[in-house]
């Protein structure tokens, strides 16, 4: 299909910047950018005809990191870069409930739950529970400055274990609980940021996918399976799982994240969010239903992969935590209504790459499973780092 003259002189003349990915971090880029210039000419480019990665395709957790996944990171990379990366989570997180009524994104902030069954020698040590309750409480909140009484921050992290029977859990013999953790519809979130960009003249064309591109001195050159090739000033690459397609470079990997949703179960003990075995597992009630995802540690090597399709491996691991965990003892298998899968984009180390790939080319991607909460303040550094103004 030819190009018209009208349509060479608006959606495809040279754009002040092009955004290539319409999740969360594309999003957040694009409405943090026109806040600060609404002059700027803004394109997004999105291979699906939504946002087909992870920002809709996620459990809709609104978190920062459970103990034993915090406990982990600083093992993982020191206690710097973990402090470092649970802020801009946490910011993140703030910065969602600043622009967004709670109505409009179903945010409900019920609090989250870790559960430990402390059986196997290999699981978390729960025998240290309080302890590492007390370091992350000490290092985090002066951080985050989290809410305060008497002039003291209020603890993040307490022990709940005394619920465990009252949740209606098997197996388990410890919990920890955050009271600032929410849930919320992640759908109705980037729903809700496509038309706060739209109406400040941000243009998204869908179903358009970025084959190569080459950098030069006046920009960038962009050729997709349009005929059309578009050129803009700058460029920012953020298809997160998706992005070592374009830039081989980057320590990015496809990780499959797999989830369902049981029918209405009647009685359902629990609300709010709830992480297990270092946050691979993890559920949440939507309404009286059940959502339950994760468990790629059962498969590591064939979770890293771009296919949206579900597993038989994966499904029944997680049907069987669902009957041998999280529903209480002699309950029915409730009947699995939805099936699905995202592609998360993880690393070495789970901070986000937010970095200059090539002259006016930049890349902000590897959310590490926490493009809810992260994508906000990632947006904002791409920002700076593409000195947009």
């Amino acid at each position: 299909m030819a190009i018209s003259v009208w349509e060479q002189s608006t959606y495809f003349a040279q754009k002040d910047l092009v955004i290539v990915g319409c999740g969360f971090v594309g999003l957040w880029t694009a409405y943090e950018a026109i806040q600060k210039n609404p002059k700027l000419n803004i394109t997004i480019l999105e291979r699906g005809v939504i946002p087909s990665g992870a920002s809709t395709r996620n459990a809709g957790f609104s978190c920062f990191g459970s103990v034993s996944e915090l406990m982990y990171d600083v093992q993982l990379m020191g206690e710097e870069a973990m402090l470092e990366t649970v802020k801009m989570r946490y910011d993140g997180l703030q910065r969602i409930q600043d622009v967004f009524k709670a109505k409009e994104i179903d945010y409900n902030q019920w609090g989250g739950y870790e559960l430990f069954e402390g059986a196997k020698k290999e699981a978390y040590d729960i025998s240290k529970l309080d302890d590492h309750i007390t370091y992350l409480n000490k290092i985090l909140a002066p951080v985050l400055k989290t809410p305060k009484k008497n002039g003291k921050y209020l603890p993040i992290y307490t022990n709940a274990s005394k619920e465990i029977n009252k949740l209606g859990f098997q197996g388990i013999e410890a919990l920890a609980y955050n009271k600032l953790e929410g849930q919320l519809n992640s759908a109705k979130l980037v729903l809700a940021l496509q038309k706060a960009v739209q109406g400040k003249g941000v243009q998204i064309l869908f179903s358009t996918e970025v084959k190569k591109f080459k950098s030069h001195a006046k920009g960038v050159t962009i050729t997709t399976n349009l005929d059309a090739p578009i050129e803009t000033k700058q460029m920012l690459v953020c298809t997160n799982g998706f992005a070592k397609l374009l830039i081989p470079t980057l320590d990015v990997v496809p990780a499959r994240g797999q989830v369902f949703v049981t029918e209405p179960i009647p009685n359902l003990k629990f609300k709010g969010c709830y992480h297990f075995d270092e946050g691979y597992y993890y559920f949440r009630n939507l309404g009286n239903r059940l959502l339950l995802g994760g468990a790629r540690n059962a498969d590591f090597k064939n979770e890293k992969t771009y296919s949206l399709d579900t597993s038989k491996t994966i499904q029944q691991v997680l049907e069987e935590f669902m009957m041998q965990r999280i529903l209480p003892k002699g309950s029915k298998k409730p009947k699995i209504e939805l099936r699905w899968s995202g592609t998360m984009g993880m690393g070495k180390i789970k901070k986000p790459i937010i970095e200059k790939v090539q002259p006016n080319v930049y890349c902000a991607v590897r959310m590490s499973g926490m493009g809810v909460a992260i994508a906000p303040i990632v947006a904002q550094k791409a920002i700076n780092l593409m000195k947009l103004k």
